[in-house]
């Protein structure tokens, strides 16, 4: 995801026109209408970005391997988000960069995204909520994968605290961290 340390999600059009005349070449699209992608990818590629497509909110689509299959070849995303093994597969089948999200509830729920990611081997894993820096190093150091730290992430304390821990970069809808770090580039 090239040197790129905050990355973008947008959840409406007005972020995602917010993102498109930012210095940020590479911005997460969450909670869209499949209606939408045509449009978007067209905007997204005038202006040289790069989307990451968040498979699980697209509305009107179902969240399958069949789905993803539609979304890489119909708009070729520079990579798709999803909580769901199988998207992650076919992702990587696709040749489309793959992020396994996984959130961090409990104990319980870590083991089990170990062990789904041991299965999907994604590019990268986002970890849900990013403002935990102790496990996101945990994650990191368990995996070996590159960390994507998000939700939760409010201030610039907690991005940097999630760089810190190991993250590679961090995703975010908070427009002044957009900001900040654009202007500290």
């Amino acid at each position: 995801m090239n040197s790129q340390k905050i990355i973008p999600a947008m959840k409406t059009m007005k972020d995602f026109e917010v993102f498109l005349r930012s210095p940020y070449d590479v911005g997460v699209l969450l909670e869209l209408h499949l209606s939408q992608l045509k449009s978007v990818f067209h905007y997204a590629r005038q202006c040289e970005k790069k989307l990451l497509l968040h498979a699980d909110l697209i509305q009107g689509l179902s969240h399958d391997e069949y789905a993803t299959e539609y979304l890489c070849q119909e708009f070729k995303p520079y990579g798709l988000i999803s909580t769901r093994g199988s998207v992650i597969i076919k992702a990587k089948q696709k040749k489309v960069l793959a992020i396994q999200r996984i959130f961090l509830l409990d104990s319980h729920a870590l083991e089990k995204s170990y062990q789904l990611i041991e299965k999907t081997n994604p590019d990268f894993i986002e970890v849900m909520p990013g403002a935990m820096p102790h496990v996101i190093q945990e994650v990191k150091e368990r995996t070996g994968l590159s960390i994507l730290a998000g939700g939760l992430v409010r201030t610039v304390d907690d991005v940097e605290q999630a760089f810190l821990a190991g993250a590679t970069a961090v995703t975010t809808s908070n427009k002044a961290l957009w900001e900040h770090y654009a202007a500290v580039r």
